[in-house]
């Protein structure tokens, strides 16, 4: 993971306080993978994968309030985008002001009206699922159902968790063994994935996440290889904004992730002349993601500090356009 110092990351925004339940829940059917319709493509349609864009890329002018979160779907329909992938700590203080139920609302009629597929919702700020305190594992596990519910009525395919709360290795895989069958397994009764990103520290050691998944064993929970996000660790401890002392082998880690995933993150930060990533190959990683047999979304999720948040994004989109098409 290679954050800049003083970057705003989504696990410091304010926990949220959210409905415990939701309405408008469907019957129980099997686990659905990412939908395979053409949508709104334009650019990416004879690719071997489509293009979303992740609300992340857009988190600085929304945090800024230069853009409502609420017009999400509007602005990915304008920039040309099928897909969008929310971010759940963006709608805190809307959730606080009326009810999750309210905005859930709101976000699915917006996402009707510009013809956008929802497909995941970035979860943060709701416990950790792999500490070693089962009382508090227990309550995240109860934290994040409540976006499970959200991903169903959104129609989304998935929910995003991260995996902290033990430095351990051995409790590490254990606790998130334990956290992540207790969500998947409710998950499972709504139709919906729970996926584990490479999000720094254990998360991002690539053969320690598979273990878990072998442990955890059920279908719908997988991985969300993210191209960057692969720090293990960080100077003087910290989790975020501090210097990578130690990171896994980024190629490697995708590779080793791909079996299990059913979303992808193109992590993007500066581009040179030519429009290539300057810390990493972009047909290199596609390659990967391309011969493990994935065919779904590629979430842009531009973290740059060189480019506004449009221009990152367009740069990250025609780049993977270029790349993407030559495979």
């Amino acid at each position: 993971m290679i954050r800049k110092p003083l970057k705003i990351t989504r696990l410091f925004l304010l926990p949220l306080f959210l409905m415990a339940s939701l309405v408008s829940c469907k019957s129980n059917q099997v686990v659905k993978a990412p939908i395979e319709t053409a949508g709104s493509q334009t650019e990416d349609q004879e690719l071997f994968f489509k293009i979303s864009l992740a609300q992340w890329s857009l988190s600085k002018p929304m945090i800024e309030g230069k853009m409502d979160p609420m017009d999400f779907a509007k602005k990915a329909h304008e920039m040309g985008f099928s897909g969008i992938e929310y971010v759940s700590g963006l709608y805190t203080s809307k959730v606080e002001e009326v009810s999750l139920a309210t905005v859930l609302d709101t976000l699915k009629a917006r996402s009707e009206k510009y013809n956008v597929e929802n497909v995941l919702i970035m979860v943060d700020g709701e416990g950790d699922l792999a500490t070693s305190d089962n009382a508090e594992r227990n309550m995240a596990v109860e934290n994040h159902k409540k976006w499970v519910d959200a991903a169903q009525f959104l129609d989304c395919h998935s929910i995003r968790v991260n995996l902290f709360g033990s430095n351990d290795e051995e409790a590490w895989k254990n606790n998130s063994i334990d956290g992540l069958k207790k969500l998947g397994e409710y998950a499972s009764t709504k139709g919906i994935n729970v996926l584990v990103e490479n999000h720094g520290y254990l998360s991002s050691n690539a053969k320690l996440l598979v273990e878990v998944m072998e442990g955890v064993n059920l279908p719908n929970v997988g991985t969300l290889p993210d191209f960057g996000n692969f720090c293990l660790k960080r100077k003087d401890g910290e989790r975020w904004n501090a210097k990578c002392i130690e990171e896994y082998p980024r190629y490697q880690g995708i590779e080793e992730m791909m079996p299990f995933a059913k979303a992808v993150s193109a992590k993007s930060y500066n581009f040179n002349d030519e429009g290539q990533e300057t810390t990493m190959d972009f047909q290199k990683i596609l390659k990967i993601v391309k011969d493990a047999g994935y065919t779904g979304y590629i979430g842009i999720e531009y973290e740059g500090q060189n480019l506004t948040a449009e221009e990152g994004i367009i740069a990250t989109k025609k780049l993977l356009i270029t790349e993407g098409s030559k495979l």
